[in-house]
């Protein structure tokens, strides 16, 4: 069979766009931008919280004890050093009895002042409840329908009310409290109950929830970014901008 004059001619392969030196450059940027920014931020915070703490703690410490006294430099991280065995040295003796004593003697004291035993009370609280390894706050993570019908916002699950709250809240059904962290900063959020039934559990740690969240959705849990994947993407955007740019310059005038 011979082909039909009027059938259509086999389109062409659409030949990949040259990115040129400039387009190379560029994906090379984003690409080393992508694995050197996480681990920056990541010894910025790290050397950050060293140096706060020495800041604290070395005036603390007698000008005898300091490195730097022998040393013509100031060591980082000797104040967290310090920090550390002197909260493994307060936690040893108020494990036994003369320093429980001493404890109660204090948290009395505390508890006499109006302003000061609400603070303490609630900071001790939480302390007890984040350190402790016994408590199951913010260890769920799961969707409750806010801000409105049909969105649906990730939330961790904490403790249930304490009995007058429970009995105060309207219906028969169980609540449960927990916390809608705020976007791009999971710090600050929203905490209200909300009836057991209207929470939808997910498998999700709160760690991954937290990267979620921070990410605002970029970042999805169990998927590590790739550079060559970044490489790639960075190409292919940069092809489209050259394809779009193309479209937009006028055609050359046809000869008559």
């Amino acid at each position: 069979m011979t082909p039909r004059d009027d059938a259509p001619a086999p389109l062409d392969p659409v030949p990949e766009p040259h990115t040129g030196l400039m387009g190379r450059f560029r994906n090379y940027f984003l690409t080393g931008l992508v694995v050197t920014g996480p681990i920056a931020i990541t010894l910025y915070l790290v050397w950050w919280f060293v140096t706060w703490v020495d800041g604290v703690v070395r005036p603390f410490v007698p000008l005898a004890y300091r490195p730097e006294t022998y040393l013509p430099y100031v060591i980082p991280g000797w104040g967290l050093v310090v920090a550390f065995f002197t909260l493994t040295l307060v936690g040893f003796l108020a494990a036994n009895l003369i320093g429980r004593t001493l404890v109660d003697v204090g948290e009395t004291l505390l508890g006499r002042i109006p302003a000061v035993r609400a603070i303490y009370r609630g900071l001790k609280q939480v302390f007890e409840t984040l350190f402790s390894g016994k408590g199951s706050s913010f260890r769920k993570v799961g969707l409750v329908e806010f801000p409105s019908p049909g969105m649906w916002s990730i939330v961790l699950i904490s403790q249930s009310p304490n009995e007058d709250i429970a009995r105060s809240l309207p219906g028969q059904e169980e609540h449960v409290s927990v916390f809608l962290p705020c976007s791009p900063n999971p710090t600050t959020g929203f905490f209200f109950y909300v009836p057991k039934s209207k929470i939808i559990e997910v498998d999700l740690t709160a760690e991954d929830a937290a990267t979620l969240i921070m990410s605002a959705g970029v970042v999805q849990p169990g998927s590590t970014p790739d550079p060559k994947k970044v490489a790639a993407l960075a190409g292919v955007a940069n092809a489209a901008r050259i394809a779009n740019a193309s479209k937009l310059q006028p055609e050359p005038a046809k000869a008559e």
